[in-house]
């Protein structure tokens, strides 16, 4: 048997370097609490995606809820998408929201803001959309929905590290943007995350929101402890400069697939016009769910792992106080699988996840 491919593999850092970081951590005797690493890390994000105010955070969760707290949405109702990793809507519930859902844009999976218009009602106070996979939300829509409306917008921008949209990061679109900085990312720091404030007073909000609320011995608001580590720190480090190699790598193996991967049967999201892509997913969409999981099925035997991003959708958790209907979510949930990418995948292994997926169309 074949080792295994998994749908991703964690970009690793080098083992020397980021043994001097820990050296240097260790040495320092601070582990945590706004430490040297961290507070480098934060500049150099900063500057490198060119956004106003970034605050780290221990995870991609935390960076949702502690944007929302930042937003002013935490108990009110948001519009957001059914098609997404679950943690947008456990965000939202933990937060106290009362999540809305609106459908799906057919071509780009991302949320269409002609149907999220049309759920506003006296008590939404905010827009929370997805750039799924990667790919650019109607920015320009959702911006004069927003403006018209008065509603904040937050976009959970998890998977779009490295992604820009008309030569800006997607991180520097909206009121608040949070990312994920999570191992299977496309940079990481093993845990961790991320948001990105508009103005002063965000980040103002997200400092003391991360740190329990209190400065010194001076207790402002309710927080929570959401800090990153100086060792989680030290390995964003040690991964920045690992990035557009890393991109260049998962662009070259998407191209293989382009190529390899038949015209009928399946198809792929439109990405959007003006998107520099980071090439974090390599999404299929099949004509049905038992074509897509014969598929799988198929592809396990051969010790070939792909998974289902992102099913179920969202509106049919079981948690959820009520089912809201949103039937191209629905669908496509059912139909979609994200096939092996990673910079080190070969590409004989490519062709033979692609002919697999020929052979069983």
């Amino acid at each position: 048997m074949k080792q295994a491919i998994q749908v991703t593999r964690a970009l690793a850092p080098d083992a020397e370097e980021y043994a001097r970081h820990l050296e240097e951590v260790l040495a320092s005797g601070q582990l945590t609490n706004h430490g040297p690493c961290m507070s480098r890390l934060e500049k150099e994000l900063r500057q490198r995606l060119g956004v106003p105010h970034l605050a780290l955070c221990a995870n991609g969760t935390l960076a949702l809820q502690l944007a929302l707290h930042a937003a002013g949405l935490a108990g009110k109702e948001v519009i957001t998408t059914p098609f997404s990793y679950a943690a947008t809507v456990t965000a939202l519930l933990w937060c106290g929201c009362r999540p809305v859902f609106a459908d799906v844009d057919e071509e780009t999976l991302c949320l269409d803001p002609r149907l999220a218009a049309e759920k506003i009602g006296p008590d939404t106070a905010g827009l929370l959309p997805v750039h799924i996979y990667g790919n650019a939300c109607d920015v320009d829509a959702f911006g004069e929905i927003a403006r018209a409306a008065r509603l904040v917008v937050l976009y959970d921008a998890a998977q779009c590290f490295g992604g820009e949209f008309r030569g800006r990061s997607l991180l520097d679109y909206g009121d608040f943007a949070a990312c994920s900085f999570h191992a299977t990312k496309v940079f990481h720091t093993v845990e961790g995350g991320c948001v990105v404030a508009r103005d002063p007073e965000g980040m103002d909000a997200l400092g003391l929101l991360r740190a329990c609320g209190h400065r010194g011995d001076t207790h402002f608001r309710l927080g929570v402890n959401a800090k990153m580590s100086e060792m989680h720190a030290a390995m964003g480090l040690c991964l920045l400069d690992k990035v557009a190699g890393s991109m260049a790598g998962r662009k070259r193996v998407s191209a293989v697939y382009d190529a390899l991967l038949p015209e009928r049967g399946l198809r792929r999201p439109l990405l959007r016009s003006g998107l520099d892509y980071n090439f974090a997913y390599y999404p299929v969409i099949f004509e049905d769910e038992k074509t897509a999981l014969r598929v799988m099925e198929r592809l396990n035997r051969e010790n070939i792992f792909p998974r289902r991003y992102f099913y179920p959708a969202l509106n049919t958790l079981p948690y959820l106080p009520a089912y809201q209907s949103c039937p191209v979510a629905e669908s496509v949930s059912n139909r979609v699988l994200c096939l092996p990418l990673y910079a080190e995948l070969e590409e004989a292994d490519v062709g033979r996840i692609a002919r697999i997926v020929r052979e069983t169309l």
